[in-house]
């Protein structure tokens, strides 16, 4: 459905001011960044806690985009373009979704619950789509700002919709439920997610079954508490394992790796067979197939579908490849929604300019053939990427509509040519369907290294960012610390999504971490915070910005600007308020200011000190008068230089602590990793890094047995041992083991046994149920870093940063 701006107006009660009300629109956009914004883009500018969308529009119109919803229309670009004033861009974004939404008239499935939303969706999608159009929430699309660009991609061609709906705190999911209007309820589970937005567990009941409210049926496990809170008019399909009185009761038994389940409702019985064991699986599975009831599908079409079910990937990942490409993995779907995300994360993430694309046919557009490979080229242009390889019968009849491409009939013909197509040097997204084997691609075109990988949870990130940026003044600003390989979790990569959330300045301890960022194309501004004389020279040629700590320091960074003719190259003052580590003293402050002095080659960006105590408050009275004499130097230097530089002090904790004297810059370091010194902040942090490994061997000892070097772990009693390929060298100190430290198999802690060696640890896995091949915890959610650091007498910094550059990081984004 294409509308004009003339059509678009009245269905958001917008004032419209422009030159061209016909303009047409087809895409809907929110985010200045992506490289798909263009002249039929409507962009919504959204007013967040920490971002107002208006701040971009100039960035916008000069890559094209002529089509504006927005609050004010800001000052200087009143005759640009299209503009549609709103009170809300965001309720008018809703607005238009539900508008969008009621001219279509096919069932609805509406899926809510703290956990396994997306799972039941994308099952929903493959048990389903032999017989449906689907469309589908992509990803897990399923916020305030995520339903609506969903719904809006709904075309005549679907006849089925699976939308995800997920709320944080009340008065949220009444929005959603105008949005979706489901005709078919799931309600998944009410699980501890999201407590934090809720009085209570009744609260959060009420709110989220709000999506049901006119909804024709609801498909929930029966619970008395729920059932509680569900509008008597909706008709109900129940099922559980204890109450006999739910529509389908279900008995389990595990048989070998699989869970058989026997179905009795009214009309009969029958038994499924589905490929997990877990809880969370079979209850999901579950909830698939109580759908599939409802349709009315027979049995023996639920049993063999249902024993097809696989594990969802809702990760992009990013992992290093053989001849220095970039691999970011997205192989287990292709639909249009979800390329358009990927292609956004390939621009956020990208290491090489040369970009690639290897996809498969794409399924349910709800568009003919030859309109989606005109619109998927379309993207591929925008997103500038240099060649396609194209797998599938459909994408090879249409290989015409792209620059550079070649394609092959199936998978297996790609793989046997990969040697041939010269992939290297570049940033590469592998995009297929889940009928093509695409984890096979990434296989061949992974770089190997052992089985030890340190995941970084990219979305994560992005969270503890907004989180700490919630907490400023609109006008501060913010650099964050990406020095030690970014607290061990990897400096580029970090870096890079950084950049794309427009922080302000990135800090690193030396010159090289700089240089490193710099020559991998990071373009923001970098300062160097414990620079070396020797690498001036170096800081100059690549463009980074010293902090400068003594006279020494200022004479030979001068000595050397004044010979290159340098004219207000960026410099950073410390000053020593208290710590005492590095910086100018009071008394230096005449010689200092007398150096600076009308001197041009030089700019004096910022001042800047470090608090010492800032993470605890039993030293509140010393932080304060740090912050009182950071004020009074710093003024002195402004007043006697006449110059006009930002002022920052704030570390993470300080963020928290002092709010007032957040000055014009904060310095966020160790709490953007997930990790903070107060435990109640602690809680509204997201976990960013995962050590993981598996288990290489297991035996079983007898009693008098011992484990490991020294024979420190000797058993008292028959023991099973499992073997983990991860040691000291990787980065776990030798203090973890001998009882003290535990890893995570199957959520369950097995204690570490004897020794920590160099290359492998040794486990207590007596009373846990496991083989060999199976993943290991190291740390992340279980242990946490901050526990591990309390058992070992340290601090989290270290324990991230000890983690060695022989394990692979890969990244992610849910």
């Amino acid at each position: 459905m294409v509308l004009s701006i003339k059509n678009i107006a009245p269905i958001l009660q917008a004032q419209w001011a422009g030159k061209h009300p016909s303009t047409l629109i087809e895409n809907i956009a929110i985010d200045s960044r992506s490289l798909q914004n263009g002249a039929q883009t409507l962009f919504f500018a959204i007013v967040g806690p920490n971002n107002d969308a208006h701040d971009y529009i100039g960035e916008l119109l000069e890559k094209g985009v002529r089509n504006f919803v927005v609050t004010h229309i800001p000052e200087g670009f009143q005759d640009q373009a299209n503009f549609l004033v709103v009170k809300n861009t965001l309720h008018a974004l809703q607005k238009f979704a539900t508008h969008h939404r009621n001219q279509f008239d096919f069932p609805v499935i509406g899926i809510t619950g703290s956990n396994g939303k997306t799972i039941v969706k994308e099952w929903l999608n493959f048990l389903l789509s032999p017989d449906y159009n689907i469309i589908r929430s992509p990803k897990s699309y399923n916020s305030q700002v995520g339903v609506p660009l969903s719904v809006m991609a709904i075309n005549e061609q679907h006849n089925l919709g699976i939308f995800e709906a997920g709320i944080s705190t009340v008065d949220e999911m009444d929005k959603l439920e105008k949005i979706i209007s489901p005709s078919i309820g799931i309600l998944t589970n009410i699980g501890s997610a999201h407590d934090e937005g809720f009085a209570n567990i009744g609260e959060k009941i009420k709110e989220k079954v709000r999506l049901f409210q006119h909804a024709k049926v609801l498909i929930y496990n029966k619970n008395k508490t729920v059932e509680a809170f569900l509008n008597p008019k909706v008709a109900r399909f129940s099922w559980s394992f204890k109450e006999e009185s739910a529509n389908v009761f279900i008995s389990k038994k595990s048989v070998l790796d699989k869970t058989v389940l026997k179905i009795r409702q009214e009309s009969g019985s029958f038994e499924i067979k589905i490929p997990f064991q877990d809880d969370a699986s079979i209850e999901n599975a579950i909830h698939c197939m109580m759908v599939m009831l409802h349709f009315g599908y027979d049995h023996t079409t639920i049993e063999r579908r249902m024993e097809l079910l696989y594990p969802v990937e809702m990760r992009l990942k990013v992992k290093n490849g053989i001849n220095n490409t970039m691999l970011i993995d997205d192989s287990y779907s292709s639909d249009f929604q979800s390329l358009k995300i990927a292609l956004d994360f390939l621009e956020s993430q990208k290491q090489h300019k040369k970009k690639s694309l290897i996809l498969s046919d794409i399924f349910q557009s709800g568009l003919s053939d030859d309109e989606l490979y005109s619109k998927v080229s379309q993207m591929v242009i925008s997103n500038k990427i240099q060649r396609v390889i194209g797998i599938g019968k459909t994408i090879t009849k249409f290989k015409n509509k792209f620059l550079n491409c070649v394609t092959f009939t199936d998978t297996e013909a790609f793989i046997q040519e990969i040697d041939h197509l010269n992939l290297a040097n570049e940033t590469i997204l592998i995009k297929g369907a889940r009928s093509f084997n695409f984890e096979k691609i990434v296989h061949a075109l992974e770089e190997k290294t052992h089985e030890t990988v340190l995941e970084i949870n990219l979305n994560a990130i992005s969270h503890n960012l907004s989180f700490f940026k919630s907490k400023l003044k609109a006008k501060t600003k913010m650099m964050v610390m990406v020095k030690a390989f970014g607290y061990g979790n990897g400096g580029f990569e970090i870096a890079k999504l950084l950049e794309h959330h427009k922080v302000d300045y990135l800090g690193v301890a030396f010159a090289d971490e700089g240089i490193s960022l710099k020559n991998d194309g990071i373009k923001l501004p970098i300062m160097v915070l414990n620079p070396e004389s020797t690498s001036f020279s170096a800081i100059i040629q690549h463009q980074l910005e010293p902090e400068i700590y003594s006279l020494k320091g200022l004479n030979a960074f001068l000595k050397i600007a004044e010979q290159q003719k340098l004219k207000n190259y960026p410099i950073h003052i410390k000053l020593d308020t208290g710590m005492h580590r590095l910086g100018f003293e009071e008394e230096q402050l005449p010689e200092l200011i007398t150096r600076l002095r009308d001197n041009k080659t030089v700019l004096v960006k910022s001042i800047l000190s470090h608090m010492a105590t800032s993470d605890d408050l039993q030293h509140h009275d010393f932080a304060l008068e740090q912050i009182a004499l950071f004020e009074k130097l710093s003024s002195t230097l402004i007043q006697e230089l006449k110059i006009k530089p930002i002022r920052h002090i704030l570390n993470t904790s300080g963020i928290s602590n002092y709010p007032k004297a957040q000055y014009d810059m904060v310095r966020l370091g160790i709490g953007l990793y997930g990790i903070s010194n107060d435990p109640e902040e602690q809680h509204y942090l997201e976990n960013v890094g995962t050590l993981k490994s598996v288990i290489s061997q297991i035996r079983t000892i007898d009693t008098g047995e011992s484990v490991g070097y020294g024979r420190r772990f000797v058993a008292e009693k028959t023991t099973k041992v499992a073997t983990v390929p991860i040691g000291y060298a990787d980065g776990i100190s030798r203090h973890w083991g001998n009882g003290v430290g535990y890893v995570t198999i199957h959520n369950q802690p097995a204690r570490i046994l004897g020794s920590v060696c160099m290359d492998m640890l040794m486990v207590d896995v007596t009373d846990i149920a496991c083989f060999e091949g199976d993943p290991v915890i190291i740390f992340g959610e279980n242990p946490t870093v901050i526990y591990m650091a309390q058992q070992l007498q340290t601090i989290p910094y270290e324990i991230l940063t000890s983690i060695s550059q022989r394990v692979k990081r890969i990244f992610y984004r849910e």
